[in-house]
């Protein structure tokens, strides 16, 4: 009786180890600790290139463009050619930072600039760069409307 209860115990813990384990991928956010506010223009700005230089199609990146940039986009196609042509930035592998110099109070502003810092590769080399983001407040968010290189 007692190694049945044992066995049944022992099944049990088992269970609960497989199912807690099978949890699904987690969601990194944005930020150097994937702990980034959603709700500010610095996440938006981050999300947008990261779509653009992760992802495979432009979908994501397209959800964090103002229509005017959207259309420049889409007339793009692809990835690869919005890098070259829109952004002039192209990466094989890149990791895209904020400056916290400019993390201001945009609570109930229509409009940021955002200054981001991408480090990254391009046939194995090395490249560091920085650019001037300008976003617009819509009812859905921030959206990416400019990139400038400083």
């Amino acid at each position: 009786m007692i190694l049945h209860r044992s066995l049944q115990l022992f099944a049990l813990l088992l269970a609960i180890f497989v199912i807690s384990a099978c949890d699904g991928p987690k969601n990194t956010g944005a930020g150097k600790y994937g702990m980034m506010d959603t709700n500010i223009p610095e996440y938006a700005a981050v999300q947008f290139f990261t779509h653009i230089y992760a992802d495979d199609d432009l979908t994501g990146a397209l959800e964090y463009a103002s229509p005017k940039l959207a259309r420049l986009m889409k007339s793009y196609r692809i990835n690869r050619n919005v890098q070259r042509h829109v952004l002039n930035l192209t990466f094989d592998k890149v990791e895209i930072k904020p400056s916290a110099a400019n993390a201001g109070r945009n609570e109930f502003a229509k409009e940021a600039s955002v200054s981001l810092f991408f480090e990254g590769t391009l046939n194995g080399e090395i490249v560091k760069d920085l650019r001037q983001v300008k976003l617009i407040r819509s009812k859905s968010g921030w959206k990416v409307d400019e990139v400038s290189v400083e």
